[in-house]
């Protein structure tokens, strides 16, 4: 217990001295290009919201459809069961995707701007 409290005091600590200098810099940021960063976290933040609510709107179709399927043919739900798992990894590595492609975004308006 004492040991896992001193490494954080430690890590915290060691953490504070070295963004110590990056704070107390002076920001002599463009306007312009503060309005791109912030226009960009803004789109970035709409695509991630938008590919998740049409990846939930997809999913809940998908469970929906798989359920109405299995009870007209019970005999069948092995097969439907697998093709709905497979059909809920697709759309969720969709949302994955759009994530990362917003995460790449970020990071490229963050080095050009900032």
């Amino acid at each position: 217990m004492k040991l896992s409290l001193r490494w954080l005091i430690f890590s915290a600590s060691t953490l504070f001295l070295f963004s110590a200098p990056g704070l107390a810099a002076e920001n002599t940021l463009d306007p312009v290009k503060a309005s791109l960063f912030r226009l960009s976290i803004i789109v970035g933040g709409a695509i991630i919201t938008l590919a998740a609510a049409a990846g939930a709107f997809c999913q809940a179709k998908a469970i929906s459809s798989a359920c109405e399927g299995i009870s007209r043919n019970p005999g069948s739900a092995p097969h439907i069961r697998f093709l709905l798992i497979f059909g809920l990894v697709l759309i969720e590595t969709l949302v994955i995707y759009a994530l990362l492609i917003t995460i790449i975004i970020l990071m490229v308006q963050w080095g050009k701007y900032i």
